[in-house]
């Protein structure tokens, strides 16, 4: 079982995997992923029936890519770097950041965000990011944990005689089925390119 779920990552794959080297390595790797994490939360594709927002991929992708501990540690930064007050958010700006911003309806879905990306990281760890169905799984494994805690967070907050699946989740059902197969393509195809790149 330890063995199991002791597998490389695709951070790993690459540059210095011990000592000093390596953890400039991770850090280099978690500034990286908060930028992409931020970067990714301001991109909108147009879509019906709601824009496509590319945060979840970047959440779900960072988490398999970097492992549960680094992902963790990743998403973490990101979290503080938004509770201090810094636009990285989808839907914050100059008038609403910060701790106001995460405690409104976004909340639950950003609580949502670090338990993907742990479990993201720890299916990695278990190989599934070198196989395209394990990856749609753990993509789809990785939303719903995101959306549980964002509907019970719209409920308590709204109330639950609100539309609570029309305002937090079936809008973006979509939209989350193309990044999802989008991710279940790319991780798997990397590692490909890795294999083919140590031969």
């Amino acid at each position: 079982m330890n063995q199991a779920l002791n597998r490389n990552v695709l951070a790993e794959a690459f540059g210095a995997n011990e000592g000093t080297a390596l953890r400039i390595k991770q850090v280099v790797l978690v500034v990286l992923g908060i930028a992409v994490l931020a970067i990714a939360a301001k991109i909108k594709i147009p879509m019906w029936p709601v824009p496509i927002t590319m945060g979840t991929f970047a959440v779900l992708t960072i988490g398999a890519a970097y492992g549960p501990r680094l992902g963790l540690a990743t998403i973490l930064g990101y979290m503080i770097i938004g509770a201090l007050g810094f636009d990285v958010f989808a839907g914050s700006s100059a008038e609403k950041f910060g701790l106001e911003y995460m405690m409104g309806g976004t909340g639950g879905y950003l609580v949502g965000y670090v338990m993907a990306t742990l479990a993201l990281g720890v299916l990695a760890r278990a190989g599934w990011d070198r196989s395209m169905p394990k990856m749609a799984g753990a993509m789809l494994l990785g939303n719903v944990l995101i959306y549980v805690p964002g509907l019970i967070w719209l409920g308590m907050l709204y109330g639950w005689d609100k539309p609570i699946l029309q305002w937090g989740l079936t809008p973006f059902l979509l939209g989350d089925a193309i990044k999802l197969a989008l991710a279940a393509m790319l991780l798997p195809a990397v590692w490909k390119l890795v294999g083919e790149a140590r031969r």
